[in-house]
């Protein structure tokens, strides 16, 4: 068993400073009923806590260490550049540096602004929208998170679709009264919604490849739908590839299923760790924004030289041409997730727990369910006491996952064959204990 005395008392001590204890609410364990490991440091595919336990590391900060923790290059850059101080408030080439990096990758994001977080990118992109089109609407879709932005923080009711209301005592009413929630991969929902109001809405924002839901895959045509509907009424689409963006590939969702938004939202990776975030797209857009146009948005560390430091070097190992004999750094990812994910189905169907596995490159997850699951209800529907025990039982074999069934989990250039080895070996285990539970 793991000794997790030290990690416990600091948990205690956390809780008399900061709400939960924690400064963001999944970290505190509560979907798991656990007492969360305090991490000391990492390196490469490996994080370590404060009692010492060793854990193979598969949430990534959720999902910008894409080359693994601690990465030389990317170590090495951030010792040089901190030697000029930590910010400046001011231009730097280093900003233009990343933001072409990100346009030979995404070449429908023309023109971009970086900013600090993925919820100031999709707040950003939606008041830009609005500015733009001159409507009030939007549309999301159910289990589809985009940052705690008021007008985002809106849960559905009954039928195809409604209008939203608050979900987050703090958000008033009015403000979610403009937010159109839909099922996420319901095509006759959206259809409805686009028919009745969509002249009205200025935006249409969607995880293309779900991720805060666990992983859910869009069906067939789904996105080539929402690029139709919305070109049709003159709404603007905005991708969030704040997750899955240099993910599901390296050209994130977009490439990937072959679809142009007018507007993109990044973020993790691009900082390689530190908060940093972007949104962008079309020229005739974003040269709304301020100064070039009226739309108003600033921050005092978009742009933090450290954070763009962080973000070049990533990229620049993302991009690099492959070795000789080897497929270039996404496709070697996306292999290795495949082989992971193969592992733990093989070794769910021996124990008899049926799972839906799925996987958008080098993302991954698993629900506990015998059937696939399409939407927030279908993940709703899984077994969140198998999840617990299936986690725990990981956690003590030395696996690090996301302590919530709705969350998706990354992998990295830096996990091994090896690793991957003993994380099936460690599903095993789990998969017996789910049996066992389940008598």
């Amino acid at each position: 068993m793991r000794n997790t005395q030290q990690s416990k008392a600091a948990f205690a001590e956390a809780k008399q400073y900061m709400p939960g204890g924690v400064n963001s609410p999944v970290r505190s364990f509560a979907n798991v009923g656990g007492n969360p490991p305090f991490i000391a440091r990492a390196e490469g595919a490996k994080i370590y806590d404060i009692d010492g336990n060793e854990y193979i590391d598969y949430v990534g900060s959720w999902g910008p260490m894409v080359v693994g923790h601690a990465h030389p290059q990317v170590v090495k850059a951030l010792q040089e550049a901190v030697t000029r101080s930590t910010s400046y408030g001011a231009p730097t080439l280093l900003e233009t540096e990343l933001a072409k990096l990100v346009q030979s990758v995404y070449p429908s994001i023309e023109v971009i602004r970086m900013v600090n977080s993925g919820t100031e990118a999709t707040m950003s992109a939606l008041r830009l929208a609005r500015g733009y089109t001159g409507r009030d609407k939007i549309v999301k879709f159910i289990g589809c998170y985009h940052g705690h932005s008021d007008s985002l923080l809106v849960s559905a009711g009954s039928g195809l679709a409604t209008f939203g209301v608050p979900s987050s005592p703090g958000v008033t009413k009015g403000t979610a009264a403009d937010t159109i929630t839909v099922p996420y991969n319901d095509a006759d929902a959206i259809r409805a919604v686009m028919e009745r109001e969509g002249d009205a809405i200025a935006a249409v924002i969607v995880e293309p490849v779900a991720g805060n839901m666990g992983l859910v895959l869009p069906r067939q045509g789904y996105l080539s739908l929402l690029r139709e509907l919305t070109e049709q009424h003159g709404t603007l689409l905005i991708f969030d590839e704040v997750m899955c963006g240099f993910r599901a590939s390296l050209g994130g969702a977009q490439a990937a299923y072959g679809i142009r938004p007018d507007l993109t939202c990044l973020g993790k990776i691009i900082g390689g760790g530190l908060p940093v975030a972007a949104y962008g797209g079309r020229r005739e857009i974003m040269e709304r924004v301020s100064p070039a146009g009226p739309v108003y948005q600033a921050g005092t560390l978009s742009g933090n030289p450290l954070a763009m430091t962080a973000g070049i070097e990533t990229l620049k190992i993302l991009t690099a041409e492959p070795e000789e004999g080897r497929a270039d750094y996404s496709r070697e990812l996306t292999i290795k997730t495949k082989n992971l994910l193969l592992g733990w189905q093989r070794v769910a169907k021996d124990a008899a727990v049926p799972i839906c596995a799925h996987q958008a490159g080098s993302m991954f997850g698993i629900f506990f369910i015998d059937r696939e699951v399409y939407d927030y209800r279908d993940a709703e529907a899984a077994d969140q006491a198998a999840f617990r025990v299936w986690f725990e039982t990981m956690l003590d074999e030395g696996i690090y996952l996301a302590p919530s069934q709705f969350e998706t989990l990354f992998l990295s250039g830096a996990h091994t064959d090896d690793d991957i080895a003993r994380t099936i070996a460690a599903a095993e285990k789990g998969f017996a204990a789910v049996k066992k539970m389940r008598g």
